[in-house]
């Protein structure tokens, strides 16, 4: 018997080698510095052509795929019959595995879990139809930081194990001298072990093997096949850098080196088992050359196992995550925390990202939104009219270029704004020509419910326009049509006035705001006639109920000029609150929250810290990097304002000049005030919209809140738009401004005993809370720096854009604010579709019922994904399947938006029966609850259980209970209707 000796709480064989689990793979950004077809042409086609090859000349070897963009313009475009029969063998031993299985191997800190989701469903979708496979291992080895979300996520999809890589590096270095760098993760708080997961961290080498080699002055390591290059590959296959080849004279040196770093690494893990990655970015063109190397040494290190204490294999992910699971210890769990921000080093904290090209990530969200509600709108039409004129094939072909566009800028270097002026030019060009198409498809599924015949008429002083709701909730809100004419009365579609406010337009000086009042059930939609006039409109019949708002204008006020402040305050109400403006300074000077009976000090203005651009000078800021030169500073010298005052909405503008003598304002505040209409309007939502820019170079300008809250610098933001962490400030050696950013998807709130303040948004930012009462939202950045990486790749952010995002604030207490945020984050998200229409005249009041969830749980999706399923997954297999789209197939997302114990009654488990639910798009036939992606029937779903504690439960029929922070997601068949 071997002689065993205790090391920690693990009995270590004294004679067991080290098993070594070589991985191969290949890290294929999809866009950073050169576009994806630039990155198809150079090598990622080559990649997948030559590993096919390879792999199928010898059984031993592996492979992992990972971002299934690439993979699928391969197979689409590349691939030969032979390769495709090739991959299929290869999928069925195993051999090649398909990890994540999402379009991209998405972002952590600034993405949506909309559209996480979205990208894993496309990507899980086209791989179970085309090789029945499912991914049960995540790779989300290069993401600058770690969100508790995603392995939520990841458990929710069936997925048996995670592994993540770019945490803090003194942290990581903790965890590494501790054995602590794998455990068991809780993401959510309220679903605890229900879909925990076992995480694995890599170590201090990340996802590449070593590049330098002692024995050899090439930087290339164990990568035989050199650096990929672009434009084209070199013809020859010679390409730069390629390291020293495996012969008898090298093959002694390159074990030593590689049993070296496994043995290193061994010591940072419980078990004798090593994942040791081989690949880096953009390897695997010239597999031969990587495997006809790799093949010699791994068998020489095997052939020498006894005198290294090693051996080696090649191996997919699952079989080194098997061996882990079959070594049956008991883990060590890990909360809801996540691992944001993420930093490299003391003065390198990778915070700037969350506000870079805050144009490319706003559109990304706006894309995202119409998507859902494009999504939604076509599954009723489908469900109402299968046989109607909107061709089911068109429609489907333009919800999938969006889809594609949506999910492709989810990539790690794409909505964090870290790529090249090229990529980010790419990125937002896929998605606009994706959502022009969509934009035809709501215009056909609106205008062609029954025939053809409608004719199109313009007539110059009306105008219709169609309001949807894309959310499973009823809503009064204000909708805001840009008009050209200074008078107009709005009509419903059953001729009745309609509430409105005309006033001059906050952006343009030939345009106007028409602010409409508009009660839409949800997943319903209205049509509106909007008849205009150049002169003014005389008699209650002419003007309807529209309301002309005029500005009263407010002298610029100069900040040398502030020495008695709060003399003369202005306020403007509603039946939530009491703003007083400060008519010595022209900006906010409290808010009072009318229900709650409680008033909190509070200005905004804008701040800008300014960065270093020259790295002998010290610290930079860049794409990825936040590292200001010092406190931030004031951002103008001059502030003026102009209030609205109206029946719909009391508009303030505040405009903020850089220098007192400027002609044209730098930054401004649009504060809308809704008025209520009765108790449905939502009058707590404090509407602002900012412009900001062109900035001057190497500024980072933030919108500070600053308040009487005593909030002692502690912040809450969001993780991904599905729960709110805590994040108390700390106290670095370096870079503690900082390190205290973190990144904004949805919302925000800074809170104290008595009263919250929050902020949600239209898209991510940069957020912190930098002193007491504070809430400072970074908007914006234009950088440029000299470090020579930066300047090869094209990495600077001179960004000279004029930015437009919006926020939505709320004050009040804890109880009040916690009932409210969630809902209004998402309202701000999936705010009604405008749909612009000319015709003769509008038909009757549409028939459409509405679909209303309860107030705590939203319709996170309803659509027809078109790929094709099956519950029997050994059927699926043997079919070599390329059949025609699924469009009877719906499938439907529900989500619980609170946490446990959030709320009293918010918060409790709710049932719901979706036979009921969802009768007002059409009769369930069939209900079946699958995983997060659809690949999964849940009941066959046998996900592994790593050894901590605790167990599971399950449910039946068309009744479902939803506890808090759930998703469920069902596949749904409606009964069929003869029209």
């Amino acid at each position: 018997m071997v002689l065993e000796k205790w090391k920690g709480n693990l009995w270590v064989s004294k004679n067991k080698p080290i098993q070594t689990f070589v991985i191969p793979h290949s890290h294929m950004d999809v866009g950073w510095v050169y576009t994806i077809q630039e990155s198809m042409h150079a090598y990622a086609a080559n990649v997948y052509t030559t590993v096919t090859e390879e792999l199928s000349k010898a059984a031993d070897r592996r492979f992992i795929a990972v971002e299934q963009e690439f993979f699928r313009l391969w197979w689409d475009t590349v691939a030969t019959d032979s390769h495709k029969k090739q991959v299929r063998q290869l999928v069925k031993e195993g051999r090649l595995e398909f990890i994540i299985g999402g379009q991209v191997m998405h972002d952590e800190a600034v993405t949506d879990l909309d559209d996480e989701i979205l990208q894993m469903t496309e990507g899980h979708g086209f791989l179970y139809e085309t090789f029945g496979v499912r991914p049960q291992f995540s790779w989300h080895v290069d993401p600058f930081g770690a969100s508790a979300t995603t392995p939520v996520l990841f458990a929710l999809a069936g997925f048996n194990a995670h592994l993540i890589s770019r945490i803090d590096y003194d942290l990581k270095d903790a965890m590494q001298k501790n054995k602590k760098l794998q455990f068991v993760w809780r993401g959510s708080p309220s679903l605890k072990e229900k879909h925990q997961i076992f995480t694995h961290t890599m170590d201090q080498f990340s996802y590449c093997t070593p590049s330098q080699l002692p024995f050899s002055n090439r930087y290339s390591g164990f990568y035989w096949n050199g650096v990929a290059m672009f434009p084209d590959p070199p013809k020859n296959g010679v390409y730069p850098n390629m390291s020293l080849p495996v012969t008898k004279e090298t093959v002694q040196a390159y074990a030593k080196t590689m049993v070296e770093n496994i043995k290193q690494r061994a010591a940072w893990f419980r078990t004798n088992h090593v994942l040791w990655p081989w690949g880096c970015d953009k390897q695997f063109y010239n597999s031969s050359v990587q495997f006809n190397n790799m093949d010699p040494l791994m068998k020489y290190i095997n052939q020498n196992s006894k005198e290294f204490g090693v051996t080696v294999q090649y191996a997919t992910l699952s079989e080194y995550f098997q061996a882990i699971y079959q070594s049956d210890l008991v883990w060590e769990l890990r909360g809801s925390e996540d691992f944001l921000p993420y930093s490299t080093e003391p003065h390198q904290a990778w915070t700037g990202f969350y506000a870079s090209r805050n144009v490319l990530k706003g559109v990304a969200r706006q894309a995202s939104s119409q998507l859902q509600a494009a999504e939604t709108l076509f599954t009723r039409y489908r469900i109402s009219f299968p046989d109607g004129p909107v061709a089911k094939d068109w429609a489907l072909d333009k919800l999938r270029a969006l889809r594609w566009a949506v999910s492709e800028v989810q990539h790690h270097d794409g909505i964090t704004g870290t790529e090249s002026p090229t990529v980010a030019d790419m990125y937002l060009q896929h998605l606009m020509q994706a959502s022009m198409g969509v934009d035809e498809l709501l215009a056909a599924l609106f205008l062609l419910p029954h025939n053809l015949n409608i004719p199109s008429v313009h007539q110059a002083l009306e105008q219709h326009v169609i309001a949807y709701n894309p959310l499973a909730w009823n809503t009064t809100t204000i909708i805001n049509v840009t008009v050209t004419f200074p008078t107009a009365a709005v009509f419903d579609d059953d001729g009745q006035p309609v509430p409105a406010q005309i006033q001059k337009s906050a952006h343009s000086s030939v345009t106007y705001d028409l602010f409409i009042m508009v009660e839409l059930g949800g997943l319903q939609h209205r049509k509106y006639l909007i008849k205009f006039s150049e002169k003014l409109c005389s008699g209650r019949s002419k003007c309807g109920r529209t309301y002309k708002a005029k500005g009263v204008l407010f002298e610029r006020r100069n900040i040398r000029d502030w020495l008695k402040t709060g003399r003369r305050l202005l306020p403007v109400l509603n039946e939530c609150y009491k703003l007083m403006f400060d008519q010595d300074t022209n900006l906010l000077h409290s808010i009072t929250n009318l229900q709650g009976k409680m008033t909190v000090r509070m200005t905004q203005d804008f701040w800008e810290y300014h960065t270093n651009g020259d790295v002998k000078a010290g610290p930079i800021s860049d794409n990825y990097i936040f590292s200001a030169n010092g406190s931030a500073v004031r951002a103008y010298k001059a502030v003026e304002m102009e209030i609205i005052p109206g029946k719909i909405v009391t508009e303030i503008r505040q405009h903020f000049y850089r220098e007192e003598s400027d002609k044209d304002y730098t930054y401004s505040i649009t504060t809308r005030v809704p008025e209520c209409f009765g108790s449905r309007l939502q009058c707590h939502r404090l509407e602002q919209t900012y412009s900001l820019g062109p900035l001057h170079l190497n500024t980072e300008v933030i919108l500070r809140t600053s308040s009487s809250l005593k909030n002692n610098r502690t912040l809450y933001t969001d993780d991904n738009g599905y729960q709110m962490m805590q994040r108390t400030y700390r106290n670095f050696t370096n870079n503690t401004l900082a390190r205290n950013y973190f990144p904004m998807v949805r919302a925000a709130y800074i809170e104290d005993d008595c009263s919250r303040l929050v902020l949600v948004s239209d898209r991510a930012h940069g957020v912190s809370s930098q002193a007491n009462g504070q809430l400072e939202v970074m908007l914006h950045r234009r950088l440029w720096n000299n470090l020579p990486w930066n300047l090869g790749y094209n990495l600077t952010l001179n960004d000279s854009s004029v930015i437009k995002p919006t926020l939505w604030m709320m004050l009040g207490s804890i109880s009040a604010t916690s009932k409210l945020y969630q809902r209004e984050a998402i309202e701000l998200q999936h705010r009604p579709v405008i749909i612009p229409w000319q015709v003769e005249k509008p038909r009757g009041r549409s028939p459409v019922r509405s679909v209303v969830l309860p107030p705590n749980l939203h319709l996170l999706s309803l659509s027809i994904p078109g790929w094709n399923y099956s519950s029997d997954h050994d059927v699926h297999l043997s079919k070599d399947l390329h059949s025609e789209p699924d469009y009877d197939r719906v499938l439907l997302r529900i989500m619980h938006l609170f946490e446990e114990g959030e709320d009293p009654e918010l918060s409790k488990p709710v049932t719901i029966n979706l036979k009921d639910v969802l009768q007002g798009i059409g009769e369930v036939e069939v209900l079946e609850e699958r995983s997060l992606t659809g690949t999964w029937n849940i009941t066959s779903l046998q996900r592994w259980k790593w050894r901590t504690a605790d167990t599971l439960e399950t449910n039946e029929a068309f009744t479902v209970t939803i506890s808090p922070k759930e998703i469920r997601t069902f596949f749904i068949h409606f009964a069929s209707r003869n029209f």
